[in-house]
């Protein structure tokens, strides 16, 4: 895995010569200099799970056959765009919800002389309807934690993180190996259903996790996020309980956020957590195995692997 992380970055430092050296941007040597920092700033440093995912998902899909130099440069090339969308995701993400850190360093948009020259980067469609639905609900005069619910944290989800996270990885791979993707619905949507599961740890993590360990610090409290936390709390909640997330969700002072959290841990959400981890991943598994192709049950069970009980 090491050596093929390493194949992967060599990539990443060709595509981004490539793109400075374009005579097409005419870049004037600021520019050139400006890119080259931003894109090494914000684009190689995360997991890089969803660019490796690329590669990985299409050796499976060979089943075994040793793949060329040209195959492993192709995937590592789309595995790439995934990255350098997300990393543009990222960037846009963190000014929105006014977030400080990412990935253990100062959020891009936060570094002196950036500031909101962050914002001067692509959003692609589908993830920008997930953002939208997520901003749109936590506008400020708009706060009414009543709209809150599964079916609501679901949608946000599967447009935000599920289809560029998941599926987009695994349908690059397909594609690759010469499949129509019409004739894998079912694959697309047991990803999106492992999509929904991240984004609940993620959500449980923001808030349970160590900021150490995840790289940033989590905000879905003050930012009066859709989180399956809150909806799991107004769905356990008696009337006394839902007056406090009422009273003190979405309010940015540590004194609100404490007190958000103590009912969190006075309806064991923990427990409520893995009771939702440990269904979610025998629901998936059944989905998984009851895939006619080996090879496709491989790339979704190595995906569901690097996800399950994770910490960060």
């Amino acid at each position: 895995m090491a050596d093929l992380k390493s194949t992967f970055l060599n990539v990443y430092s060709v595509l981004k010569s490539d793109l400075l050296n374009d005579p097409a941007f005419e870049f004037s040597d600021d520019a050139r200099q400006w890119i080259d920092r931003m894109l090494d700033y914000n684009v190689p440093g995360g997991k890089l799970n969803r660019g490796l995912s690329v590669i990985d998902s299409y050796r499976l899909l060979k089943e075994g056959e040793a793949l060329n130099d040209d195959e492993i440069f192709l995937a590592s090339a789309l595995g790439w765009c995934i990255e350098w969308l997300q990393a543009y995701f990222l960037v846009l993400d963190d000014i929105m919800d006014n977030s400080h850190t990412r990935r253990g360093q100062p959020c891009w948009f936060r570094v002196p002389k950036v500031g909101m020259i962050a914002a001067n980067d692509g959003v692609e469609f589908q993830t920008a309807s997930g953002q939208m639905i997520d901003l749109i609900t936590t506008l400020e005069g708009e706060k009414d934690l009543s709209k809150y619910t599964l079916s609501l944290h679901r949608r946000i989800v599967q447009y935000k993180t599920a289809y560029y996270s998941f599926y987009l990885p695994v349908a690059c791979a397909l594609l690759m190996a010469g499949e129509n993707l019409d004739n894998h619905v079912d694959v697309k949507n047991i990803l999106v259903e492992m999509g929904t599961y991240f984004q609940v740890q993620d959500d449980y993590l923001d808030c349970f996790g160590d900021p150490e360990t995840i790289g940033k610090i989590g905000t879905d409290i003050e930012d009066f996020k859709c989180s399956w936390l809150v909806v799991k709390a107004l769905e356990l909640s008696n009337e006394q309980q839902k007056k406090v997330l009422y009273d003190h969700y979405g309010k940015p002072d540590p004194v609100n956020v404490a007190k958000v959290k103590a009912l969190y841990n006075e309806l064991n959400l923990q427990g409520a957590f893995e009771e939702y981890e440990s269904q979610s991943y025998e629901k998936i598994v059944k989905s998984i195995e009851a895939h006619p192709s080996k090879a496709v049950q491989a790339v979704l069970k190595s995906f569901l692997a690097k996800i399950y009980k994770r910490q960060k």
